[in-house]
């Protein structure tokens, strides 16, 4: 029997969904992919046709999240600084995954790794859809072309944010909010001293 492009789709939220609520209530560790799949309502072999590890369901549901905070942000007027439109970006990213904050930590070891590759379906990995989304930012406000050394510098800024985050215990997450204003401050300040400099 043929599966529909419709059935796919509700099998892989159904799965999601499942894997979502376990990792909430048992936590990562102690979830296995057979306890997914059995939540899920198919057979662990099944669940494998679409996800190879708990791993790529989390950064599924991150990709997702991430998506919707991309697009949130397109839609909103333009900061009047680099520096605030990239905090604004930051933070609608961490809105978006405060569902994953506490086991957001595979996805920062895997897909938002710098040695991070491209997904199994061809699709750009989440770090690369997220520089190309800060690289469209910089070219709005006047960044023509960031070398890799400043790509470098943000990546490092900004995963170590993730990090620090997804381990904050202060009130409402205050002490990373404080971690990225300081960063990006850092980040667009080198930015505009690189440019000044002469050639």
């Amino acid at each position: 029997m043929r599966i529909t492009a419709e059935e796919k789709e509700a099998t892989r939220q159904r799965i999601e969904a499942a894997a979502l609520e376990l990792f909430r209530t048992r936590g990562f560790e102690a979830t296995t992919t057979r306890d997914i799949a059995k939540a899920a309502q198919i057979a662990t072999g099944t669940l494998f046709n679409y996800f190879v590890a708990k791993e790529t369901i989390v950064a599924a549901l991150a990709e997702e999240g991430l998506a919707k905070a991309h697009a949130t942000v397109e839609k909103q007027p333009a900061a009047e600084t680099l520096e605030e439109s990239l905090f604004t970006l930051v933070a609608a990213e961490l809105r978006q995954l405060r569902p994953l904050r506490k086991f957001i930590t595979p996805v920062l070891e895997t897909a938002l790794c710098p040695l991070a590759s491209a997904t199994q379906n061809g699709e750009a990995s989440l770090r690369v859809r997220h520089l190309e989304t800060v690289a469209r930012i910089a070219r709005a406000h006047g960044v023509a072309e960031n070398s890799p050394v400043a790509w470098q510098v943000y990546w490092s800024l900004y995963s170590g944010v993730l990090a620090h985050w997804a381990a904050d215990k202060s009130p409402k997450q205050e002490d990373t909010l404080a971690l990225l204003d300081n960063s990006l401050h850092m980040f667009a300040a080198w930015l505009q001293d690189a440019a000044a400099e002469p050639l």
